[in-house]
């Protein structure tokens, strides 16, 4: 299973660093990469996000008004995808979030706390659950 954080808009290096800090702990078979998503002429940050998804990739939008998850929420989903043999696009928005829309072409909707937080630092929140999610399923110390 591989999974894609797809995000708008070059980030400073240390949020590059915490998000790589914790992809380089995920083994092979569980890859997370980043992928930034440089900006077209006529369409929106969402539209953006939305055409870099790959066929049959499983479509999680993160935004504040989704459901929430707890850790091993998130990890149950993420045994679930690996399960149907399915890779995964998250995709982060920008500062203004996605519009309806956008939210709607999306198979999933979740969030990661009811609180807002800078969407650069998303990138490495999600990165760090991610790797929470799989110490879980992996019975890894890490998540205690």
């Amino acid at each position: 299973m591989r999974l894609r954080v797809l995000a708008v808009g070059k980030a400073p290096a240390w949020i590059d660093e915490g998000f790589h800090s914790y992809a380089q702990r995920l083994p092979p078979d569980n890859a997370l990469e980043l992928v930034v998503v440089s900006g077209r002429a006529g369409q929106s940050e969402g539209e953006r996000l939305l055409a870099a998804v790959r066929a049959r990739e499983v479509t999680v939008v993160l935004d504040r008004g989704g459901r929430p998850l707890s850790s091993e929420g998130l990890a149950s989903l993420l045994a679930d995808w690996r399960m149907d043999g399915r890779d995964i696009a998250i995709l982060i928005g920008g500062a203004d979030g996605f519009a309806a829309r956008i939210r709607d072409k999306a198979e999933h909707v979740i969030s990661l706390s009811p609180l807002t937080f800078p969407h650069l630092l998303v990138r490495v929140l999600i990165a760090e659950q991610v790797y929470r999610a799989w110490s879980i399923l992996a019975g890894h110390p890490y998540h205690r």
